[in-house]
């Protein structure tokens, strides 16, 4: 099981749900099967009900995807 970038996924791993370049969901990955990298696992997602925001370690969510578009990480592999 891969990630998107080529990074090898693992049960428990803390992961960033995109579509699009955008980013829908984040949790902790659980029930995924080695040997699929689509259609496989699930996301507990992590949300805190108060968090603090001290702006100079917070970054804009449109920011991130221009990262990932420059990265050509704002697109899904073909499938296999």
């Amino acid at each position: 099981m891969h990630y998107r970038n080529g990074r090898e996924a693992k049960n428990g791993d803390k992961v960033v749900r995109l579509n699009g370049g955008k980013i829908e969901a984040f949790g902790v990955l659980h029930s995924a099967t080695p040997g699929n990298d689509y259609c496989n696992g699930n996301i507990a997602v992590v949300q805190s009900a108060h968090e603090h925001a001290c702006m100079c370690d917070c970054v804009h969510i449109d920011d991130i995807a221009t990262f990932l578009a420059e990265k050509g990480l704002d697109k899904r592999p073909p499938g296999k």
